[in-house]
């Protein structure tokens, strides 16, 4: 009879651990990257009464079974269900939601640790953090941001001063484009190139049709007569060069379309220019001081053509820095402006001179037995010697930026769970009940 009575007791209790887990589950709904657990139970042994018995020949009875009383239950397991959470699209850059298996890797002073809430974050140093000031740990990329240096994960940082800005290039090529009409001559475009320091100039320059040969040519004045070269900076400084410019024959077959000859396209503007030897002047004739830069490469600055046409439609030039392929353009000195996260964790800085470089890639920890991770708080677990461990390298992951993985708790599930557990916690006190009934019978019976 007390039998039963401790039985219940264990009833109880089991079903009271069930229960507190059930409300972790249901508390931890709209946790990010939380994994739901569940609690499975076991006997505990049995008190054997009679042990089982083979058929026996001499006294002509059958085999018997054992007799056993169990004496209880027991947690079995509180296991960690690992399915892949629903998405909620929150269109911040650096919410990472991992698809499949995998863990973001983070760290401190106390060691690594791995989540699957990807609520990513930057600190005021350029840090990658979680909300809990934690580093987001990954492969960091090369001096130049063209390439990823795979190996140990390290503290990404996203504001090193290497990566703030992005130098500038002097320009080695240019080009013009759109339609001449003939009637429209001369036409009047400017060039621009940037020098070695990222400043921007531009160049006058107009297209002239001649009627007696039917071709074009380039000048440096509306009249068609000079071919000096002068140079005007962003702040409207003048520079004269000393360079000239030899106009090629530009012509234009019966079909409108170019035909230059041989090298139909490109041809020689000037060579480099060394402005440290040239005396800038502003617009009322003032020398100010030289500019200690060049324009153009080791052959100087060419010139494009080949985008320009020769149609009886409304003339439209335009004029661009770099070739036809957009080679060779040069550009400012680049700032910073934005990120951008890929689908492999690669972390692309934007500059507001078009260019783009690698700052680093957010890297994921795979491990043979994921369930056997111990949580440690704050969405975050740790390795176990059930889990497998971590090599320090990592993998690449696929990530959904702008995204965050929900909780995989299932509401319907957890509420059936929770009526079928309460139940359970009721039928095993109705068994401490009937036995106090009944040890008070025995009681009773002496009077």
């Amino acid at each position: 009879m007390m039998r039963s009575m401790f039985s219940g007791v264990s009833g109880l209790r089991v079903h009271q651990t069930r229960m507190d887990v059930i409300g972790n589950n249901i508390a931890n709904v709209n946790t990010i990257g939380y994994k739901s657990q569940r609690v499975t139970f076991n006997e505990v042994f049995s008190q054997t009464l009679q042990s089982a018995s083979s058929a026996s020949d001499e006294t002509g009875r059958g085999g018997l079974n054992p007799m056993q009383v169990g004496l209880g239950v027991n947690i079995s397991s509180i296991d960690m269900l690992m399915t892949q959470g629903a998405a909620q699209r929150t269109d911040n850059p650096f919410d990472l939601m991992i698809n499949g298996e995998g863990f973001i890797v983070v760290g401190d002073a106390s060691g690594k640790y791995f989540t699957r809430a990807g609520a990513l974050r930057q600190d005021d140093e350029g840090n990658l953090i979680i909300p809990n000031g934690m580093k987001v740990m990954g492969w960091p990329a090369s001096d130049d941001g063209k390439e990823i240096k795979r190996g140990e994960v390290t503290a990404l940082k996203l504001n090193d001063a290497k990566f703030k800005t992005t130098p500038p290039e002097t320009t080695a090529a240019t080009s013009i484009s759109g339609n001449l009409n003939t009637n429209d001559t001369p036409i009047p475009t400017q060039i621009k190139m940037y020098d070695s320091l990222g400043n921007l100039y531009t160049m006058n320059m107009y297209l002239r049709y001649s009627g007696a040969t039917g071709e074009w040519s380039a000048s440096s004045d509306e009249a068609g007569t000079s071919t000096d070269i002068t140079l005007t900076d962003q702040n409207g400084n003048i520079f004269e060069t000393g360079e000239t410019f030899t106009s090629p024959a530009i012509k234009f077959d019966t079909s409108g379309k170019l035909d230059m000859g041989t090298d139909p396209t490109l041809v020689d503007l000037f060579d480099q220019i060394d402005l440290t030897a040239i005396d800038p002047k502003d617009k009322n004739g003032v020398v100010l001081e030289r500019v200690p830069a060049k324009i153009g490469g080791t052959n100087g600055v060419s010139l494009d053509f080949s985008g320009l046409t020769q149609y009886a439609a409304k003339t439209n030039v335009d004029s661009k820095v770099g070739d036809s392929n957009g080679k060779n353009a040069g550009k400012a000195a680049g700032k910073m402006s934005g990120y951008d996260v890929g689908a492999d964790g690669k972390i692309t800085a934007y500059y507001d001179n078009g260019d783009r470089r690698l700052l680093g890639q957010v890297v994921v920890a795979q491990f043979d037995n994921p369930a056997g991770l111990e949580k440690t708080g704050d969405n975050l677990y740790r390795a176990t010697a059930n889990s497998g461990d971590f090599d320090n390298i990592g993998k690449v992951g696929n990530f959904q930026a702008g995204v965050l993985e929900m909780s995989n708790v299932d509401l319907s599930k957890e509420f059936t769970e929770m009526i079928v557990t309460q139940r359970g916690f009721q039928a095993n006190s109705r068994i401490i009940t009937v036995s106090d009934e009944m040890l008070t019978e025995l009681t009773n019976l002496k009077r």
